[in-house]
């Protein structure tokens, strides 16, 4: 069993790979896609977990289209510009009251589930 701690050096997931693994793959079978990026932060049930050279040679069946995420692009992170786009979307949320509190009256609620609310459209 693969551990799901992020610095425990995971194993490749090919059979007899005793390689850590580097990447994640993931397969959205609908779209008939493969998806290989960075190591995920944690083991997933659905996900494969590949070293460089398994990363380098994989296949996918023919008529699959396979998406290489840049590992460069994603180890360095969210870029100034998407960070800054973030903080613009929050601040314009934050200062535009919703409608129920410029009223400065109750909502009332119409159902709840969890932590979710489904309230009335005004």
């Amino acid at each position: 069993m693969r551990s799901s701690h992020p610095r425990s050096g995971r194993a490749c997931s090919r059979a007899g790979c005793r390689q850590i693994a580097t990447n994640t793959l993931t397969y959205i079978y609908s779209d008939s896609t493969a998806v290989l990026g960075p190591l995920a932060t944690f083991a997933e049930p659905h996900a494969y977990d590949l070293c460089t050279e398994h990363s380098a040679r994989m296949t996918v069946p023919k008529g699959w289209t396979v998406m290489r995420q840049d590992l460069t692009e994603a180890a360095s992170g969210p870029s100034e510009d998407d960070l800054m786009a973030i903080a613009d979307a929050v601040r314009e949320v934050g200062a535009t009251p919703s409608p129920a509190v410029a009223e400065n009256h109750v909502t009332q609620e119409i159902g709840r589930r969890g932590h979710l609310r489904a309230l009335p459209s005004n």
